[in-house]
């Protein structure tokens, strides 16, 4: 299973950025796939996930702002996040993250998923 995020760069405050993560190695079609983040002094923190029926949920910070999506069209599928609106306090490390078991898509819980790429750094400003 291999997970490689991208599309994190420096954004102004107001802003859109769009993550990309290209996945490998595993069943697209049959994996919850997530994205987190982790900004420095805390926690890693669920923001969406995307079940293998394409039902997606959103934790409170992403609500409005945030759009999980994910594309099996090319070679590598691949799961994106679409960030509207971006604010200084959204500024971390996102990581893309996946899992066979749906529940992970329902808690969105970092215990929840097996598999982790290396994040990608987002700064707002």
């Amino acid at each position: 299973v291999q997970l490689v995020e991208s599309g994190g760069v420096w954004v102004q405050a107001g802003g859109s950025l769009r993550l990309s993560c290209a996945t490998s190695g595993f069943d697209f079609h049959r994996y919850c796939l997530g994205w987190f983040r982790q900004a420095p002094g805390k926690e890693r923190e669920g923001l969406a996930g995307i079940d293998t029926d394409g039902t997606s949920k959103y934790a409170d910070a992403a609500k409005g702002r945030f759009t999980i999506s994910k594309d099996n069209a090319n070679t590598n599928s691949t799961v994106y996040l679409q960030m509207n609106n971006l604010k200084p306090e959204d500024t971390a490390m996102y990581y893309c993250a996946a899992n066979p078991d749906g529940i992970a898509c329902r808690t969105l819980l970092e215990r929840d998923f097996g598999y982790w790429g290396q994040g990608t750094q987002v700064t707002v400003s």
